[in-house]
């Protein structure tokens, strides 16, 4: 996947169609469908998607294309109320990206509706004056008119411009949403090449991978304490790459669950993270995994920096 952030600015043709270019903001509550919609946006896969809420950590921007226009989403962490180091960052570049961004994209999950965490995301909205597109997605698992009704209290807020209803994982809507998005972007050259969908180190995308399939296998054993790190990333004469990664976890405990019964588990760990790599990368990749016990890697400001997160007190 190219990295290039050169903008990109085509020699002109007659009867050619003006560039235009909108940045987008997604942000909501944890689990809302973030990265989900994010990945049928942009088309592809640049996201980590699982079941678990504050899967997503830092600022993912994704690249869609719709006919003349780029669109440059900005894919932020879950917005709760933070009790760690970490939920503070992640809180933070959520509010962040909004800021970034010229529209904001407020996912509301249709099942939970006006939660605790999307009353305090409509609150900071109100407090900073910022609207936002509203999305209300999982629409398949609620009734009708009870779509209906919490689309008309959140519009009796006065924070949304306009109102969609998706699912995101069917795709359903999101075709009507992005061609909304193309109709409101500005007029503006692309920032990125046409072919580009993700800009994100590749060093951050590989361990993103990883630890996708992390929380996939070891949901229900593993809490959330645990982080990847790609330590070596070396290219080969032959165009493969080897990669060298670190599963930090707090405890000896949890090392063993990573490692599993005679290294059972890593080595699948390793199988599912080399094989998407494989076809995301577009090259033979050599993964290599290692566990390692780090007690206090969520104070470690150089994983912060990893991460393209803020370290905040």
């Amino acid at each position: 996947m190219a990295t290039d952030q050169s903008p990109k600015q085509p020699p002109e043709q007659p009867g050619e169609q003006a560039q235009k270019c909108g940045f987008f903001a997604i942000i909501g509550a944890p689990n809302a469908g973030k990265s989900t919609l994010l990945n049928q946006l942009v088309g592809a896969k640049v996201a980590i998607v699982t079941h678990k809420v504050q899967t997503t950590r830092t600022r993912v921007t994704g690249i869609g294309m719709h006919d003349n226009t780029q669109l440059v989403f900005i894919d932020t962490p879950g917005i709760f109320a933070p009790k760690r180091r970490l939920d503070r960052a992640m809180v933070n570049a959520a509010w962040k990206g909004s800021e970034d961004a010229e529209t904001t994209i407020l996912m509301i999950d249709a099942k939970k509706g006006v939660d605790d965490d999307v009353e305090r995301i409509l609150k900071g909205m109100k407090t900073a004056g910022r609207t936002a597109i509203l999305v209300i997605n999982k629409i398949d698992t609620v009734k009708r008119e009870n779509l209906l009704a919490l689309a008309q209290k959140l519009n009796e807020t006065g924070l949304f411009t306009d109102t969609f209803m998706v699912a995101a994982l069917s795709g359903d809507g999101v075709a009507d949403l992005k061609a909304h998005l193309a109709g409101v972007a500005p007029l503006g050259p692309w920032m990125y090449p046409d072919d580009q969908i993700a800009d994100v180190t590749m060093r951050l995308l590989a361990a993103e991978v990883t630890r996708e399939k992390v929380y996939l296998r070891l949901h229900e054993e593993l809490p959330y304490a645990i982080t990847v790190e790609t330590e070596a990333w070396d290219e080969r004469p032959d165009g493969s790459v080897r990669i060298e990664q670190v599963i930090h976890v707090e405890r000896e405990s949890q090392k063993g669950i990573v490692i599993g019964k005679g290294g059972k588990m890593l080595k699948l760990l390793g199988q599912m993270a080399r094989e998407e790599m494989n076809e995301s990368f577009g090259r033979k990749v050599h993964l290599f995994l290692h566990v390692r016990v780090t007690e206090k890697w969520a104070d470690d400001k150089t994983m912060y920096e990893d991460m393209g997160l803020d370290f905040v007190d």
